[in-house]
Protein backbone atom coordinates (compact mmCIF):
# COMPACT_ATOMS: atom_id res chain seq x y z
CA UNK A 1 0.00 0.00 0.00
CA UNK A 2 3.09 2.80 0.40
CA UNK A 3 4.41 1.88 -2.38
CA UNK A 4 1.05 2.73 -4.67
CA UNK A 5 0.95 5.78 -2.20
CA UNK A 6 4.41 7.04 -3.14
CA UNK A 7 3.84 6.10 -6.72
CA UNK A 8 1.26 8.36 -7.14
CA UNK A 9 3.14 11.38 -4.92
CA UNK A 10 5.83 10.87 -7.42
CA UNK A 11 3.51 11.28 -10.51
CA UNK A 12 1.84 14.37 -9.61
CA UNK A 13 4.99 15.70 -8.93
CA UNK A 14 6.88 15.05 -12.22
CA UNK A 15 3.45 16.44 -14.20
CA UNK A 16 3.86 19.25 -12.07
CA UNK A 17 7.34 19.60 -13.63
CA UNK A 18 5.97 19.21 -16.86
CA UNK A 19 3.56 22.08 -16.28
CA UNK A 20 6.06 23.97 -14.81
CA UNK A 21 8.29 23.45 -18.10
CA UNK A 22 5.67 23.52 -20.49
CA UNK A 23 2.62 25.11 -19.24
CA UNK A 24 1.20 28.14 -17.73
CA UNK A 25 0.48 28.75 -13.77
CA UNK A 26 0.50 30.96 -11.31
CA UNK A 27 1.93 30.59 -7.43
CA UNK A 28 0.40 31.81 -4.14
CA UNK A 29 -2.84 32.78 -2.56
CA UNK A 30 -3.42 35.96 -4.00
CA UNK A 31 -3.00 35.62 -7.76
CA UNK A 32 -4.52 31.83 -7.61
CA UNK A 33 -7.72 33.96 -5.72
CA UNK A 34 -7.08 36.73 -9.18
CA UNK A 35 -7.43 33.67 -11.50
CA UNK A 36 -10.30 31.86 -10.25
CA UNK A 37 -12.23 35.66 -10.26
CA UNK A 38 -11.19 35.66 -14.13
CA UNK A 39 -12.24 32.34 -14.97
CA UNK A 40 -8.92 31.28 -15.89
CA UNK A 41 -7.89 28.71 -13.82
CA UNK A 42 -8.47 25.31 -14.56
CA UNK A 43 -7.28 23.20 -11.94
CA UNK A 44 -5.81 24.40 -8.49
CA UNK A 45 -3.49 22.76 -5.72
CA UNK A 46 -3.90 23.25 -2.58
CA UNK A 47 -1.40 22.42 -0.32
CA UNK A 48 -1.93 20.09 3.19
CA UNK A 49 -0.50 23.45 5.53
CA UNK A 50 -2.83 26.04 4.13
CA UNK A 51 -5.02 27.91 7.32
CA UNK A 52 -8.85 26.27 6.78
CA UNK A 53 -10.12 29.59 6.25
CA UNK A 54 -7.89 30.61 3.34
CA UNK A 55 -9.05 26.95 2.07
CA UNK A 56 -12.47 27.37 2.19
CA UNK A 57 -12.64 30.59 0.54
CA UNK A 58 -10.20 29.11 -2.50
CA UNK A 59 -12.67 26.11 -2.45
CA UNK A 60 -15.44 28.52 -2.81
CA UNK A 61 -14.31 30.60 -5.33
CA UNK A 62 -13.30 27.11 -7.17
CA UNK A 63 -16.78 25.92 -6.45
CA UNK A 64 -18.52 29.04 -8.14
CA UNK A 65 -16.31 29.06 -11.15
CA UNK A 66 -16.92 24.84 -11.58
CA UNK A 67 -12.79 24.44 -11.15
CA UNK A 68 -11.00 21.26 -9.32
CA UNK A 69 -9.51 21.30 -6.34
CA UNK A 70 -6.75 18.62 -5.81
CA UNK A 71 -5.64 18.73 -1.81
CA UNK A 72 -1.56 18.43 -2.05
CA UNK A 73 -0.13 15.49 0.01
CA UNK A 74 2.83 17.78 1.19
CA UNK A 75 3.23 21.08 2.89
CA UNK A 76 3.94 24.15 0.98
CA UNK A 77 7.68 23.46 0.83
CA UNK A 78 7.21 20.69 -0.66
CA UNK A 79 4.66 21.90 -3.68
CA UNK A 80 7.15 24.63 -4.06
CA UNK A 81 9.84 21.96 -4.97
CA UNK A 82 7.15 20.49 -7.32
CA UNK A 83 6.93 23.20 -9.07
CA UNK A 84 10.87 23.75 -9.27
CA UNK A 85 10.88 26.47 -6.99
CA UNK A 86 13.35 27.03 -3.65
CA UNK A 87 10.18 29.11 -2.17
CA UNK A 88 7.32 27.71 -0.18
CA UNK A 89 3.83 27.63 -2.17
CA UNK A 90 0.52 27.81 -0.29
CA UNK A 91 -1.50 27.34 -3.35
CA UNK A 92 -1.00 27.26 -7.06
CA UNK A 93 -3.65 27.68 -9.99
CA UNK A 94 -2.50 25.59 -13.47
CA UNK A 95 -3.61 28.33 -15.96
CA UNK A 96 -2.50 25.91 -19.23
CA UNK A 97 -1.27 22.42 -18.82
CA UNK A 98 0.95 22.39 -21.21
CA UNK A 99 1.91 18.99 -22.44
CA UNK A 100 0.91 17.46 -19.30
CA UNK A 101 -2.05 15.69 -18.91
CA UNK A 102 -2.65 16.65 -15.11
CA UNK A 103 -6.20 18.24 -15.26
CA UNK A 104 -7.67 14.80 -17.10
CA UNK A 105 -5.63 12.87 -14.35
CA UNK A 106 -7.19 14.90 -11.46
CA UNK A 107 -10.51 14.53 -12.37
CA UNK A 108 -10.65 10.80 -11.99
Amino acid sequence: MVAKAKKGGENINSRLQLVAKSGKFCLGQKSTKKSLKFAKAKLILVANNLPPLRKSEIEFLAMLGKVGVHHYDGNSAALGTAFGKFFRVSCAAIIDPGDSDIIKSMSQ
